[in-house]
């Protein structure tokens, strides 16, 4: 977007009244409802699982009589554009903290000030890397959910298989980690049978970068360091993994094919040894295969000193909302810890009834956290879970954000789109990041307006 945005909504506006009123999106007409009743209309949230619908009912409750139309699709900026150009946005969206200062700096989102006065809501309960994540220039823009740590995950079996111990998937020394990649990679045949070590890029790449004593963006989210030797060498690094395992198109396609939601998932089925990943997937563990035995560990630099990149999606209320009030009341109630807490409550009960663990909900609420870890996850009884859960509560010590960024989508496509690059063999690590830092750098002055 940038300096092409009011294009971009000339562009789409077109199509905005067809989009406006599919999968929630598009504001209501019963603005001025006699009764007071309106329906909230919503974007980028589905109701999944307890964790959403708890909350949904709880914050639904909150706004009685009103209540809010989940639509369940993911966010789609080209059909938010589409019904912001259209002037029907919805009353509520949900997006990428990483990608909401992009819409905040070109005014299609409200600040919350108001909001927060009027709610009386206690920023005090979030994590401070959640609101720094949403707050551009000053001003908060959203409300944020989960907190997803990244920690290393590895699983047991695998390594036993090659007589390894856990402890040889060590980022930090660099050497050691290529061998064990190379040990615990097996092939049948040509095809890979199982992946020893997944670096997890393009995706991951913030957190390589951190570990090699990169900041990709500065602190006030204006400066791309994109074309940072260090950077270039941690590319080059995880791309040196992926090649010894067969290079990207054989990685990806064996990739492609895992279970990873289901029983027959990677670490089940010895497909794949140890990756990085989200704090979520031992919920997919406990759900699916409760009883295989795996081991997490932080995330290190080169000193051994751990690293977590922590992120997570936000409510946030679109400039011409037509029912900001119930939306401030909605997205508090949300995000509120007793929201949290009992959405958590309501998993734990499930997963007690089906006997298999609670490892907890990792949400950017440090007030819910503590109590969800202090009082609700109960895991003697599974020990390899609860070995898990503390350390993914060790690594938020150390945890990192992506500063809040005026182009904060540009500049994530600029280098996902960079390692995209790498990993196709169109160019060098050291090339395609050159190009990244020019593209990324032209992005944020433009929002910058310089």
């Amino acid at each position: 977007m940038s300096a092409r945005f009011p294009r971009s909504l000339a562009v789409v506006a077109t199509a905005a009244l067809l989009l406006s009123g599919c999968g929630g999106v598009g504001g209501g007409g019963d603005a001025g409802a006699s009764d007071g009743k309106v329906t909230l209309t919503t974007m980028g949230f589905g109701v999944g699982d307890e964790i959403a619908s708890t909350r949904v009912d709880l914050a639904d409750k909150a706004i009685a009589p009103s209540k809010a139309k989940i639509g369940g699709n993911a966010f789609d900026p080209q059909q938010f554009l589409s019904a912001v150009a259209s002037h029907t946005p919805p009353d509520l969206v949900y997006m990428d903290r990483q990608l909401l200062g992009t819409y905040a700096a070109r005014g299609t989102i409200d600040p919350l000030g108001s909001c927060v006065e009027k709610e009386r809501i206690d920023l005090g309960q979030y994590r401070a890397p959640a609101l720094a994540e949403i707050t551009l220039d000053g001003k908060l823009y959203g409300l944020p959910e989960f907190y997803d740590n990244r920690v290393l995950m590895i699983n047991d079996a695998s390594l036993r298989s090659a007589g390894m111990s856990p402890d040889a998937i060590d980022p930090g020394n660099r050497g050691g980690l290529a061998g064990a990649t190379a040990k615990l990679t097996e092939k049948n045949g040509k095809n890979l049978a199982r992946i020893g070590f997944d670096p997890k890029i393009p995706e991951f790449l913030p957190m390589w970068a951190k570990a090699n004593s990169v900041d990709m963006l500065s602190a006030d989210g204006k400066t791309a360091n994109l074309d940072d030797p260090k950077l270039v060498a941690a590319l080059e690094y995880t791309m040196s993994l992926i090649n010894a395992q067969g290079g990207w198109g054989a990685v990806k396609s064996f990739r492609d094919s895992f279970d990873f939601f289901g029983e027959k998932n990677p670490f089940a089925a010895d497909q794949l040894a140890a990756f990085p990943m989200e704090d979520w997937y031992l919920n997919v563990l406990a759900d699916t295969s409760p009883k295989v035995a795996f081991t997490v560990a932080p995330f290190t630099d080169e000193q051994g000193k751990p690293v977590d990149w922590a992120t997570g999606s936000a409510w946030a209320i679109p400039a011409e909302s037509k029912h900001k009030d119930q939306a401030c009341k909605w997205i508090k109630t949300m995000t509120d810890s007793a929201s949290w807490i009992a959405a958590a409550q309501a998993r734990k009960d499930k997963r007690d009834s089906e006997h298999k663990p609670f490892s907890g909900v990792y949400t950017g609420n440090q007030k819910a956290d503590e109590k969800i870890f202090g009082e609700i996850v109960s895991l003697a009884d599974y020990p390899v879970y609860d070995k898990a859960v503390k350390g993914v509560l060790a690594a938020q010590d150390s945890a990192f954000s992506t500063p809040a960024s005026p182009a904060g989508s540009e500049f994530r496509t600029a280098w996902q789109d960079a390692v995209n690059r790498v990993l196709s063999g169109k160019q060098s690590p050291a090339d395609a990041l050159a190009q990244a830092q020019t593209e990324a750098q032209q992005a944020l002055d433009n929002a910058a307006g310089r």
